[in-house]
């Protein structure tokens, strides 16, 4: 997990192959008013999704994990006070792994709160359980999708 802002993006290019073409889109001017909705970088490899959604309180959420994908969850607007454990430490898993969907969800808490606001983001690799959208308001955020192999 890293946690950062976007003006340090590309100490993070050399970790996988895809996080070049990531920070491109996540640097573009326009990036606040583009509208709601998934956006293709490079195929089903890189893509992004804009999204407002109200954030939740902690007791409503679980912990997720994704094995094909790596997270790169960039805030635009509003705080994500996002959770964190490592996968490995989760104990309580709520279904099994989804491979459609590359996802995984997990009753376990959190190790960690990260209050990442407007500006910075986090990166969540697949050993990364992690808890987003817990805030008491409106998250206006963009998700980039990399595969973990690329």
């Amino acid at each position: 997990m890293i946690l950062d802002v976007l003006e340090n993006a590309h100490r993070y290019c050399n970790l996988n192959k895809g996080f070049t073409k990531a920070f491109e889109f996540l640097l573009r001017s326009d990036l606040k008013e583009l509208p709601l909705g998934k956006y293709e970088i490079d195929g089903d490899r890189i893509y992004a999704m804009v999204s407002k959604e109200p954030g939740r309180k902690k007791e409503a959420a679980l912990l997720e994990t994704h094995e094909k994908y790596i997270d790169i969850q960039l805030i635009l607007a509003g705080t994500d006070t996002m959770g964190w454990k490592p996968k490995s430490l989760c104990k309580q898993p709520t279904q099994n792994y989804d491979q459609k969907s590359d996802i995984q969800f997990f009753a376990d808490k959190p190790d960690a709160w990260l209050a990442t606001e407007s500006g910075a983001f986090a990166i969540f690799f697949p050993e990364d359980a992690h808890m987003p959208l817990i805030s008491s308001e409106q998250i206006h955020k963009v998700v980039v999708k990399i595969t973990a192999t690329t």
